[in-house]
């Protein structure tokens, strides 16, 4: 099947069946991709994108509970009856929940101290409703507490009280739970804690910032997991990581870079196609309707190919429709133009490129594939995008 001239940039996802923990996911992958080869679908310029989780999945990433209980006793020097603050978690099942497990096993003893950021976290889950939280820092200052909710509340999306489920992950654990809302990083100090682990994830390192003057036992959920030493890790340590089976958690995929330039390589050299690739994670777009942010990775793409590393600019192909018809030219002479326009290379502050915000292209081109394949697992961990690089 070769596609007619006439289709523009387009995407497909790709069938794999299961990957398996251990596999070899780079041979699979190139089987598949010799298979759209022959019927015409893989061509040069293509990018292929592998989803994050089916390469950690074959690396066997994957880490338990009781093991980040016991990095983070390790990590922080922690004795079972101390207190440890988390600041900023995201709420989310998938996402944190079994993080938290973990933290609140390392201290079965002692407290956990939960400071969330409120109306909603920091990738846009609503924990108590907007005009409640104006009301209350109106009343309360930046500084609330369950108690005084008067009521509880669900995330509108998933009908889930992820204040009353993070309590009762801490308190099953052996812990006590000590949960308020702030938007003040140091307001986790005013408890005393023994340490603090800064979960948030874009924003942890000017989280960090915040508190590391007045605390050194300061860390972050990358700095969880990520010493290569170790049999499983990730440079991206708990940052991107997902409940698996059971007790398990799998990490972010490790050296993504080198698996995406491996598998360029054995393309060129077994099919010779000049393909690009991406390890691709979360997509990074909002959705209008429930304000969520859907980036909960700490970015798009874990892994790149040089030729995906950059900005993907364009011009505005409608303005300068308008601007040639304006001055005579002929659908002909305008198409000719616009062939040579689309090829040059402009400052973005150019009146061409008006509209056309320079985005990095692995950020487009991961957000792409994530849609495509759906965070619901449409069973195509592989996406094949053409016409776009």
């Amino acid at each position: 099947m070769i596609l007619p001239d006439y289709i523009g940039p387009c995407a497909f996802g790709v069938k794999m069946g299961v990957i398996l923990p251990g596999c070899d996911l780079l041979v699979m992958i190139l089987n598949v991709l010799k298979k759209a080869e022959h019927d015409g679908l893989l061509s040069d310029g293509d990018t292929i994108c592998i989803t994050e989780s089916i390469v950690a999945r074959a690396q066997n990433n994957f880490v338990t509970i009781a093991e980040v209980s016991e990095e983070i006793r390790k990590k922080l020097s922690l004795s079972p009856e101390q207190k440890i603050g988390v600041l900023f978690p995201i709420t989310s099942r998938n996402r944190f929940a079994m993080v938290l497990e973990g933290i609140a096993k390392a201290v079965p003893k002692g407290e956990v101290l939960i400071q969330f950021s409120y109306p909603a976290d920091e990738v846009g889950n609503q924990l108590i409703p907007p005009d409640v939280a104006e009301e209350l820092a109106n009343k309360k200052g930046d500084y609330i507490t369950p108690e005084d909710f008067g009521q509880s509340y669900v995330h509108p999306i998933t009908g889930v009280d992820y204040i009353q489920l993070y309590a009762d992950i801490v308190a099953k654990a052996g812990a006590r739970p000590k949960i308020f809302l702030s938007n003040n990083p140091l307001s986790i100090l005013k408890h005393d804690p023994q340490a603090v682990i800064v979960a948030d994830v874009h924003s942890r390192e000017k989280t960090r910032s915040r508190i590391a003057p007045y605390l050194d036992n300061c860390i972050t959920l990358q700095e969880i997991f990520s010493d290569n030493n170790r049999e499983v890790w990730s440079e991206w340590g708990l940052l991107g990581s997902n409940m698996s089976s059971g007790s398990k958690i799998k990490l972010a995929p490790r050296e993504a870079d080198s698996f995406a330039l491996n598998l360029q390589r054995r393309v060129l050299a077994e099919m010779g196609k000049k393909i690009e690739v991406i390890v691709y994670g979360d997509g990074a777009y909002k959705d209008p309707s429930s304000g969520i942010y859907e980036l909960a990775d700490p970015l798009p793409a874990f892994g790149v190919t040089p030729g995906v590393n950059n900005l993907r600019k364009g011009v505005k192909y409608k303005y300068l429709v308008d601007i040639y018809h304006e001055e005579g030219k002929s659908e002909q002479e305008i198409l000719e133009i616009l062939e040579k326009e689309v090829g040059k290379d402009r400052k973005p502050d150019s009146i061409e490129t008006e509209g056309t915000t320079p985005r990095r292209m692995q950020d487009v081109l991961a957000s792409l594939a994530d849609l495509v394949s759906g965070s619901a697992d449409a069973g195509t961990p592989l996406v094949i995008v053409k016409g776009i690089c």
